[in-house]
Order: structure tokens, then sequence, then C-alpha cells
């Protein structure tokens, strides 16, 4: 029962992965780590969990199409279809220090990627490359922060952990926190062993590649923690934060979950996503700096043509007819 087995996958891998975020974050708080360093690293990274668990796990037991496909559907979905739900929820804000910094790295990192992708194969040296990257950004980030706003930025985080910690019922014990970081971890690497195994059989069943499923369906459910975060940020009216989200859980795909993924086994890269999808990846990245460049942000209207393009994709994703007529 391979929906069912999908269905229990996703549950395991958003479960354990707010599990693993919550203990991590209150271990790292008891421990005297700053919440300046906790939002930069720890958060981010339990977020984007799911996602790297899926690719690794994906890589290892010979499924490239799912493994790849994970990490740059993830990257259209959370441009396309994730920011352009919080666009329609409220128009995101865009501040110039996001884009001169973040958006440019986001642009140059898909840049990167998109010249991993058409050469072929992810090998094991272009995952130091990129693992290299990530560490260099994240220090010069938590460098040109601390300096810059260094008491606004800490009490912000800190605030926000003790709201949550002490509203949604966060473990307050180093012993609670402890096991629930244990059992977030167990969760994530189990849901994505069901997540995998399943995509598998669906494509199987469906006749369909491994490569599609992967952009589609398993893109979609390990984008998730990130779609709450931006939609939650949205009602809130913190746009910025919404797009700060979406910026570095791309940068993040990129950097880390393609690194990673690809020291621990190089990967074969299916020739659909060389054709059409690294293609998307690109231009979605360059859609967001353009609509955010304006001065604006991102509105409504812009908002809604995001989705609609998601849309589309998604119909060149499951219809021959229409990958056929274009010649892929």
């Amino acid at each position: 029962m391979p929906f069912l087995e999908l269905a229990i996958g996703l549950v395991l891998l958003l479960a354990g992965g707010e599990a693993l975020v919550r203990g991590s974050v209150v271990v790292a708080t008891r421990l005297g780590v700053s919440p300046l360093v906790i939002g930069l690293t720890l958060v981010g990274f339990g977020t984007s969990m799911p996602e790297l668990v899926a690719s690794v796990q994906a890589a290892l037991v010979g499924a490239p199409g799912i493994a790849i496909g994970n990490i740059i559907g993830s990257n259209i979905a959370n441009i396309l279809l994730i920011l352009g739900i919080s666009a329609l929820i409220l128009p995101v804000a865009a501040s110039s220090a996001v884009l001169k910094r973040d958006g440019v790295m986001l642009f140059a990192v898909s840049m990167l990627m998109f010249g991993i992708v058409v050469s072929g194969t992810l090998e094991r040296w272009f995952g130091v490359v990129l693992i290299t990257a990530l560490a260099i950004y994240t220090i010069a980030s938590f460098i040109l922060d601390s300096r810059r706003q260094k008491n606004a930025a800490d009490a912000a985080v800190e605030a926000e952990i003790g709201e949550s910690i002490a509203e949604f019922g966060w473990p307050r014990s180093m012993a609670t926190a402890g096991v629930l970081t244990v059992a977030g971890i167990a969760g994530v690497i189990l849901g994505a062993d069901f997540l995998v195994d399943s995509a598998v059989k669906l494509a199987e069943l469906a006749g369909i590649s491994q490569a599609v499923i992967g952009l589609t369906i398993v893109a979609i459910g390990t984008s998730l923690p990130e779609l709450a975060t931006s939609v939650i940020a949205a009602i809130r009216r913190q746009g910025d934060v919404a797009l700060g989200n979406v910026i570095g859980s791309n940068i993040f795909n990129i950097l880390g979950i393609a690194g990673a993924t690809a020291i621990v086994t190089p990967i074969p890269i299916p020739a659909q996503i060389i054709d059409l999808d690294v293609w998307v990846m690109l231009l979605s990245a360059v859609l967001l700096v353009a609509f955010a460049a304006t001065g604006r942000g991102i509105s409504r209207r812009e908002g809604a043509i995001l989705v609609v393009c998601y849309g589309l994709y998604l119909g060149l994703q499951f219809s021959p007819t229409a990958r056929a007529f274009i010649g892929i």
C-alpha cells in the first residue's frame, strides 16, 4: 500500500523534524548557546532535515531521480508555490539588505547548481565545493548579522523561543528535550525510509519516472515545514520573514542538501531534470529577485503569477502530451 506508506512517511518526517527543532533549541538554550546562533543554525537546519534525509536515503537506495528531484523540486515549490501563497495572503516585503546579500547569493548558487546539473553527474568533489561554500556563507552571515544588529536580532529570537516554550508546550527540562531530540532524529530517518520506498513504488505503479515523483510529491511533502513557517509569517504580517525563509531554505537546499548527498554517493542526473526542471529552478530564482527588486516587495498579483506558474509546471510534469509538445 504505497499511498499509506507515503502518508506515514510524511507524518514521521514532519513530526520528527518538529521534534528535532524543539528539542535541540531547548537543549542549546539550557547550555547557554546564543539565541542568534540558534536562529541562524538549529532552526533553519531542523526545518530542512526532511529534505536532507529524504535525498540521502534516495541516493543510497539507487533512486537518483528522487534524490536530485527532491532538491530541485523543493526549490521550485518554495518560490512558486510557498512564496506565491504567502504573497496572496499578504504582499511580501523585501528589504534591500536581504536582496543585496541573500538574493544575490540565491542567484549565484542557483547558477552553480545549474552548471553542476547540466554536467550530467553530481560528483563527490562537487559536494565538497557546495559544503565548503555553505560553511563560508554561514560564518559570513553570522559575522555580518552580529556586527550589524546583534542586539535586536538576539532579543527577537530569544523572545520568540521563550514565547514558543511558554505557549506551545516545548520541553522545559534538559532530559525531556534530549529525548525529544533523539526521537526527532529517529522519526526523520524512519519517515524518509517510508517516503522514499513508497515513492519508488508509486512511480512503478503509475508508470512515471522517479524524477517526476521526486520533483512533485516528495518535494512538496518535504517542503511543508517551510510552507507552514511562511504562511504563519504572512498571517502575522511578517512578510520579510516569509521571504527570508524561502531564500534561506533554497540556499541550504543547494549547498547543504545537494552537497551532503553528493558526498555520500555521486548522483547521475536524469535527462528530464537537465532538459526542463533545472531551467525552471533557475527561472524561478530570477523571477523572485526581479519581483523583489522593484522596491515594492512581492504583491498579490505577483503572488498569483507565481502560483499559476507552479500550476503550469505541475501540468508539464504529469502530462506527457504537454512535454512532447515542447520537445521534452
